[in-house]
């Protein structure tokens, strides 16, 4: 059973500022994918949902938004947490979910098991927030793509060995597919559908 401290606490200090401090950054992480944003803003959830995830879901989540939540979130308080600071209604349909939360050693969903959007209306879409060990020290992927000059490298440790093939996966059914914000501690990196990945050549 959830305390009253564990919902009620957490949240941001200055809901306004703080929110429009992580959309910017979000949106700057959109729109440059791969690079790594530290939010100046945070926020405390229950475990074991992370400093990042908590900001993303205080910021993007609200009444019109479906959130999905891994078993382990879901049996934590972070239901009731995200319920009461954001009005998002939670489902447990993947493909019913705006947003989809899984925390730091989670079994890893197939992308294709969410909400993808259609040829009309891609953003229809469900948007992935991960929480990784770290966005630094794993293995390299180059990044190209729109937002991108040339190309950009990333190392998040913590993914899983399907990651790279369900991306590319998500790729090819471009305009429609999931997007990603992969979290760790007060840092995050954005992955937008239309960002190629690919192995880094040694």
């Amino acid at each position: 059973m959830a305390s009253q401290s564990q919902i009620y606490a957490g949240a941001f200090a200055d809901p306004v500022f703080a929110a429009q401090s992580v959309f910017r950054d979000l949106m700057d992480g959109f729109a440059r994918p791969g690079t790594i944003k530290r939010l100046e803003a945070t926020s405390t959830p229950p475990a074991p949902l992370a400093t990042a995830a908590g900001a993303v879901a205080l910021t993007l989540c609200d009444h019109d938004t479906p959130v999905w939540l891994t078993p382990a979130l879901s049996k934590s308080a972070v239901p009731q947490w995200i319920a009461f600071h954001t009005g998002a209604p939670l489902t447990t349909s993947k493909t019913d979910a705006r947003f989809a939360f899984i925390e730091k050693g989670a079994a890893f969903p197939g992308f294709d098991q969410f909400s993808l959007g259609t040829q009309e209306y891609p953003d229809r879409s469900t948007t992935l927030v991960i929480e990784v060990e770290a966005l630094s020290g794993g293995p390299a992927l180059t990044a190209k793509g729109p937002g991108i000059k040339d190309v950009t490298e990333i190392a998040v440790k913590g993914l899983p060995d399907v990651f790279l093939e369900f991306w590319t996966a998500n790729r090819a059914i471009f305009p429609r597919g999931v997007d990603l914000v992969l979290t760790a501690s007060d840092k995050l990196i954005c992955l937008p559908r239309t960002t190629r990945l690919s192995l880094k050549e040694a």
